[in-house]
């Protein structure tokens, strides 16, 4: 198989080459909700479709119905896929989403394959609080440039490892203060992705063997295969305080009870 993440990165790349570098400043001063984290929490998924699972949102899926049962049920923020080509993902589909729960000060996160800053202030003009970026799609000096925009936008992050190398990089970009200060605001979050997007492949191991490579003091996202209470106690164990829940919670028809027995199984954990 070829390497599905460098297929979606240099996707990703022909649709930078097709921004308008004309940015409308009005859209800049949409409202930023910050995220706001406790002992363990849960970032819940938009998306219509998955390459592993197929489709996932059935006929008639009503987007920002499901968004705001996330909301309502405790999710301390939504993601939204907008890669277009695989996921059948949108930025529109992002906006609908910032509108239906924006009343609920609950932040979205744009999750795609970014690869320059300016994807960055798209998703914020599209009224995204927060952006999800994998470090193994990025060299050191873009890394670092599309963090640094996410922060002048008062934007949250969430840094996605697949390995101990992805990881080891992520230490090393810690050691600059401003990027520590971030996570130590626990505005810089490191998930750690059970599924290789080099291959599709899940490894439901992946989140243990890489907890001791953690970097020391930044809050750990556990990132997919997140199906049941169980899952959530269990990743809770491990030392992730945030799960990043999507197929579940999109195959689910009560998607909002779901958040809510995750959060309670990973709380009771985190309070043990």
């Amino acid at each position: 198989m070829a390497d599905f993440l460098e297929q979606m990165a240099k996707a990703s790349r022909q649709r930078v080459k097709a921004l308008n570098p004309e940015w409308d400043v009005a859209k800049l001063d949409r409202p930023v909700v910050p995220l706001a984290l406790g002992r363990f929490d849960l970032i819940a998924e938009i998306k219509d479709h998955s390459p592993a699972e197929g489709a996932l949102a059935i006929e008639g899926h009503d987007r920002a119905a499901r968004a705001l049962a996330y909301a309502q049920a405790g999710a301390a923020a939504i993601s939204v896929l907008t890669e277009p080509d695989r996921f059948a993902g949108s930025l529109a589909h992002l906006e609908e989403v910032v509108d239906a729960v924006g009343h609920l000060r609950i932040p979205v996160m744009r999750k795609d394959f970014l690869v320059d800053p300016r994807q960055v202030v798209e998703a914020r003009a599209c009224g995204a609080s927060g952006v999800l970026l994998i470090t193994a799609i990025a060299d050191d000096s873009t890394l670092d440039a599309m963090l640094k925009t996410a922060y002048e936008l008062d934007m949250f992050v969430l840094l996605e490892a697949f390995d101990s190398a992805d990881l080891a990089r992520t230490r090393t970009l810690l050691e600059d203060n401003q990027h520590a200060d971030r996570a130590a605001a626990r505005q810089l979050l490191v998930g750690v992705n059970t599924r290789n997007l080099r291959s599709l492949e899940v490894d439901p191991e992946r989140l243990a063997k890489l907890a001791p490579d953690l970097p020391a003091g930044a809050t750990a996202v556990a990132e997919s295969g997140l199906r049941t209470p169980s899952d959530t106690a269990r990743v809770a164990v491990l030392g992730y305080t945030v799960g990043l829940v999507g197929t579940a919670l999109m195959k689910s028809d009560d998607p909002g009870k779901l958040v809510a027995d995750l959060l309670d199984a990973g709380r009771r954990e985190r309070s043990a």
